[in-house]
């Protein structure tokens, strides 16, 4: 087969997930496609912006397979961008605005990153992990730069608008392999090192659909995209099904209650994703002001289940469906769907599968156990990842037995929904981020001498989720000033992983090897953070 019949071939049978926003434009051009603020995109209009941006990154010398870092806040740019990288084979590696130098450091030498698309705003922050050495070279910004800001020498800039100006409105002849990876996903594990999730083309483009389906969203659909586009969850949870069926997604930069409420009005949105504190924080905004939120008919969360009070209080409020979606990065990302018709009839639990997935609960010999028995939760599916980049023992590990590990732990009922119970790994889930407890605990060995031992474990917190929480052994005679700890940790870590509470004890629970029981002291300061009325700065 000659080059050219392989790459025709392609173009008809390729699974690309660039393809979901052509084909959405091809059945409806003039439908809103993408509303940010007071510029509104159809599908013909973004389909081929997006289009041209791609031919803009391939004139720049990018091929299938490169690397292209993406740091932006939500913003119509972001998600054309992103579809472009899809289209060209480009691998996009979203770029966590709350990294700083370190972090960003890691991952643009670690992704071996070529280029980066990056917002005007966040550049000084950006160029705080260039470094000499990495292979990125191209530098292009959205926006007006800050004329003082200094480039290193080996980055060539231009700006967004430049890149695309002149190139071709149609779909690229690139030939990308169905699982050519599209995204570099960086997550905490249980190291302080992040591990690059590979997502490729196939397992985003089903797990958009998929999604679509246990969703039962379509192109009447007018969706709310607040969460951080720079994690899974907002962009291939809910950006990537919306333009699957040709819904419209309507972009807001963060969370604002009554900015929210005010959109829901006036652009008649009917599905939302957000956390749960951000509910609790807009049905009092709604009772205090209210507003006609009359065309919801979902609302999602995630991250942990909303306590049954308060699921009954949002969905008199809002007079909609509520439900909670349970995954992880690795699997493109929702693995579990906690529909509507079971969240008042099972309170707490994560689900039942989704349409592409199968879940097993294994021990540790890799047997499946039956209903009711606790272990792993584990997946089979085609929206796993690839694997982890450049980290072949991590893989297999994750791989063993032939299923992916999750790394939690749950069961499944008499009816068949999944119920989780505990983490295998240690890792605190706060405010939509996660945080690696042995990176804060390094951190806080390195930033205070006077500690003997000291455990970072996550509890549970009205507005973070959790919140990272250091409980502390002090040496003998030593005393710890928290104040000056909390300070000297800032200039080590980003905001999100410094903790919110400092707990000085005489000992830690111990096993009788030695080893500190994190388990036996989350559940002994589960309530530590009952009374907290307002939610920390950072």
């Amino acid at each position: 087969m000659t080059a050219d019949q392989r790459l025709a071939d392609s173009l008809i049978q390729r699974v690309n997930v660039g393809d979901l926003l052509t084909r959405s434009a091809a059945r409806a051009p003039a439908s809103d496609a993408v509303i940010d603020g007071p510029r509104r995109f159809s599908y013909g209009d973004f389909e081929a912006w997006s289009n041209r941006v791609a031919h803009g990154l391939l004139s720049l010398g990018f091929r299938p397979g490169d690397a292209l870092a993406l740091m932006s806040a939500n913003s119509a740019e972001f998600l054309a961008t992103y579809f472009a990288c899809a289209k060209a084979g480009v691998v996009c590696v979203p770029i966590n605005l709350l990294w700083r130098h370190r972090e960003l450091a890691y991952v643009l030498d670690h992704a071996k990153v070529r280029g980066a698309v990056v917002a005007a705003g966040l550049l000084e922050q950006f160029l705080t992990g260039v470094e000499a050495g990495q292979p990125l070279r191209e530098l292009v910004v959205v926006g007006a730069a800050d004329a003082s800001l200094a480039l290193p020498p080996q980055l060539r800039s231009i700006g967004f608008d430049a890149l695309q100006a002149g190139q071709p409105s149609q779909v690229p002849a690139v030939f990308v392999e169905d699982r050519a990876p599209l995204s570099y996903l960086y997550t905490s594990g249980t190291t302080s090192a992040p591990k690059g999730v590979v997502g490729s083309q196939l397992a985003i483009y089903l797990e958009s659909l998929g999604t679509a389906i246990d969703t039962r969203m379509s192109a009447d659909d007018r969706v709310l995209a607040m969460m951080p586009m720079f994690h899974t969850a907002q962009l291939n949870a809910i950006c990537t099904p919306v333009v699957a069926v040709g819904g419209a997604i309507c972009v807001m930069k963060g969370f604002d209650a009554e900015a929210l409420l005010d959109l829901i009005e006036t652009e008649r949105l009917s599905v939302l994703f957000g956390l749960p504190m951000m509910y609790r924080t807009l049905m009092e905004a709604q009772q205090a002001r209210p507003r006609r939120v009359d065309s919801l008919r979902l609302a999602v969360y995630a991250m942990a289940p909303m306590p049954d009070h308060e699921l009954r209080a949002a969905i008199e409020t809002f007079g909609c469906g509520f439900s909670l979606m349970f995954g992880q990065t690795e699997m493109s990302p929702v693995a579990t769907f906690f529909r509507p018709e079971h969240q008042l009839s099972h309170p707490g639990a994560a689900g039942t599968p989704g349409i592409n997935v199968q879940v097993g609960i294994m021990d540790t010999d890799g047997a499946l156990l039956p209903q009711g028995e606790a272990g792993e939760i584990a997946y089979r599916s085609p929206q796993a990842l690839s694997g982890y980049l450049h980290n072949e023992e991590a893989t297999r590990e994750a791989f063993r037995h032939g299923w992916f590990h999750s790394g939690d732990v749950g069961y499944f009922d008499a009816d068949g929904i999944l119920w989780f119970k505990d983490r295998f790994k240690d890792v605190i889930k706060s405010g939509g981020e996660n945080v690696a407890s042995i990176e804060v605990e390094k951190a806080l060995y390195a930033c205070e001498p006077g500690i003997a031992e000291v455990v970072v474990i996550g509890v549970p917190h009205a507005h973070w989720t959790e919140a990272v929480t250091a409980v502390i052994v002090a040496r003998p005679g030593a005393r710890i000033d928290e104040a000056a700890l909390s300070q000297r940790l800032r200039e080590r870590l980003s905001p999100y992983k410094c903790p919110k509470a400092f707990i000085q004890v005489e000992a830690m629970p111990k096993t009788a090897t030695g080893k500190i029981q994190k388990s036996v002291l989350r559940q002994q300061y589960a309530g530590y953070f009952d009374d907290a009325k307002d939610a920390p700065a950072s």
